[in-house]
């Protein structure tokens, strides 16, 4: 920050604090003390902000797909869930610990972003490039939320770290680090695609390309990475390619009118989430346009590769988006973003003016604190304004999903369906799984164990679904409810549910 605006004390300690991120001995283990209270600092922020409301249904989704893991699921690939299951392993199924997941997945990808600036930018850049990171909202506000987008940040910032390295150094290790890393991106979201070709049309585009063809180090990250990713291939085959026709379902169908305002959208979007850092080093540290032309297309011929990484890798899905008329969405791209301040800050001279570094890293610094202080109120709004039920009411319901079955019958809970299903098993005590999909064993396993069901009153098909089910057992019970969360003393919007219990026969 500019010399007067801070006390004395904080101006030296701010500045100790940069002289130990620049400093070769001291740099990386600062880094990982400055990454350590940005994790504690934004996971204190989620659990004040969200304990308003439960998990996001995201979340509640990966908890019930981690109950029975598989090597692939109708929406996505298997490895949010995977790591799900691990967490949930060590750590209890709490609100706060999953919010601990997820910034620490985000901040993951702060340090592999880190590690890789040194491979471009000199020290002082190093830290102003990840003080720019931190502004963008993906790494902080949206990692809150944990799916599929959040688990890609650290996967394809590492995939990008090891495949430059690969490529420049051809060493084997590199090369099959790039390989599985990048068919872990593929088994996370299969957006990732355009990871890949990105990273393979910087490969072919670049002066380095014939040495690096020559040698094994390509073949060793291809074998690799199919060898990874090979058993879920079979599961897609098996199961008739399931997550894309979700996909196509869910985003596709549009006509090439719609599918150019989707793609103009997704591109201004994805502007729109990077343009504070962008507008700090334009207005902080006084770019010129020679400097702004060498950030779009560097002369640096190493840098190069680089800048047809990062265009390629955000421009292509615009291309078969138009041709197959898919809706594409700009917070698609989170995870794309950690090679931006390298083409911001490596055109920029040597030796940057010590007074918008100070500026910059002291609001980094200071932007995540702020906002601490402000999480209650964050939490009273939203909640004043008013959340899904879907958000709000599923630790109440699995509370009276658990006492109404256990009024029923002295065995276990072990299913749950329902449009609250995801929310009730997260929560209940007795760790249900989901009701299986398939209609055959979805019989046999509510003969066998029973089933408990809970529908928002309103929704017809729901209600309709589970009274047919409810209707084959003479034992089942119907219960109604209505719920509100009160939050600070104050009620929030009312839901009515009903809850369909079906014993053992």
């Amino acid at each position: 920050m500019e010399r007067g605006t801070l006390s004395g004390g904080a101006e030296k300690a701010l500045d100790r604090f940069i002289d130990a991120l620049t400093d070769v001995g001291r740099r990386d283990h600062a880094a990982i003390i400055a990454l350590g209270g940005y994790l504690i600092v934004w996971t204190l922020y989620g659990v004040i902000a969200k304990s308003n409301q439960d998990l996001h249904p995201d979340m509640t989704e990966l908890i019930a797909w981690s109950r029975d893991l598989a090597l692939g699921y109708p929406k996505h690939p298997p490895f949010a869930a995977d790591i799900v299951r691990g967490w949930f392993a060590i750590f209890p199924i709490r609100d706060w610990s999953f919010y601990l997941l997820a910034v620490l997945t985000s901040t993951t990808a702060l340090w592999v972003a880190w590690r890789q600036f040194a491979d471009y930018l000199d020290p002082t850049k190093c830290v102003v490039a990840l003080a720019l990171l931190t502004f963008i909202p993906f790494f902080n506000f949206h990692a809150l939320k944990f799916n599929v987008n959040t688990v890609l940040m650290p996967l394809w910032a590492l995939s990008t770290y090891w495949f430059f390295r690969s490529y420049k150094t051809c060493s084997p290790t590199y090369a099959a680090l790039a390989g599985i890393c990048g068919a872990l991106c593929m088994l996370s979201k299969y957006w990732s695609i355009f990871l890949l070709a990105g990273l393979a049309i910087a490969a072919l585009a670049n002066y380095r390309r014939a040495i690096y063809f020559r040698t094994a180090a390509p073949w060793i990250t291809v074998t690799t990475g199919l060898a990874v990713v090979s058993p879920h291939l079979g599961w897609l085959q098996k199961h008739h390619f399931s997550p894309m026709q979700y996909a196509m379902a869910v985003h596709g169908g549009h006509s090439f009118a719609e599918a150019v305002h989707a793609d103009f959208h997704y591109l201004i979007d994805a502007a729109a989430y990077v343009i504070v850092p962008v507008l700090l080093v334009m207005l902080t540290l006084r770019t010129k346009l020679h400097s702004v032309r060498q950030m779009l297309w560097p002369t640096d011929r190493d840098l190069q590769l680089v800048a047809v990484a990062f265009w390629a890798t955000l421009l292509l899905p615009t291309l078969p988006a138009l041709f197959w008329g898919v809706e594409i969405h700009g917070i698609w791209s989170m995870s794309m973003w950690t090679l931006l301040p390298v083409l911001l800050l490596s055109p920029l001279p040597s030796n940057l003016p010590h007074s918008p570094v100070r500026l910059i890293v002291g609001t980094a610094i200071a932007f995540p604190l702020v906002m601490l202080a402000l999480a209650p109120a964050v939490a009273i709004t939203f909640h004043i304004i008013g959340i899904d039920p879907e958000q709000t009411h599923g630790q109440m319901l699995a509370t009276e999903v658990e006492a109404a079955w256990r009024e029923t019958t002295p065995k276990p809970l072990r299913y749950v369906g329902g449009d609250m299903a995801d929310s009730v098993l997260t929560y209940a005590t007795s760790r249900p799984e989901p009701l299986p999909d398939s209609s055959r064993y979805q019989d046999a396993r509510i003969a066998e164990l029973g089933v408990a069901m809970t529908c928002v009153a309103e929704d017809a098909v729901c209600t309709a679904t589970s009274n047919e089910i409810a209707a084959r057992n003479p034992a089942s019970r119907i219960i109604e409810t209505q719920l509100t969360r009160r939050y600070q003393g104050i009620a929030g919007p009312m839901q009515h549910y009903l809850i369909f219990i079906v014993p053992p026969k």
